[in-house]
């Protein structure tokens, strides 16, 4: 049986609550949901939908380099949004990360996220 491996890279965003920024077992690489933190100040990005993505999928990518691994490993996505009429923006940006083989996915719309924001992207990489 694999074990489990806690993920607390350096220059990632801390962590909202009682979690880890990823658990790795076997070789699967669960990340926790990112928020749109800028690593250096702990706060939200200011700006729009697009900002803010572009705030997460960076935050991610941290976790992913972290492991030696990239956007090219992902299997899952999950991404929360508190209002889908952002979808189309969220989407442009979404697809400048993930290009080619894109990962499954499902997109959910929620009534309130973590400090505010307006979008958190969980995935699922493989090693």
């Amino acid at each position: 049986m694999p074990e489990k491996s806690i993920i607390k890279p350096s220059g990632a965003p801390a962590a909202v609550g009682p979690c880890n920024h990823g658990v790795r077992f076997g070789e699967l690489l669960f990340c926790s949901g990112q928020i749109p933190l800028d690593p250096a100040t702990g706060q939200i990005v200011a700006g729009d939908i697009r900002a803010q993505t572009e705030r997460v999928l960076q935050n991610v990518l941290t976790l992913l380099v972290a492991e030696g691994l990239g956007f090219k490993n992902v299997l899952k996505t999950t991404v929360f949004m508190t209002n889908l009429g952002d979808f189309t923006s969220m989407n442009e940006v979404y697809a400048r990360f993930f290009t080619g083989d894109y990962p499954a996915r499902s997109t959910v719309q929620v009534a309130a996220l973590p400090r505010g924001a307006q979008v958190e992207i969980e995935v699922v990489a493989h090693y």
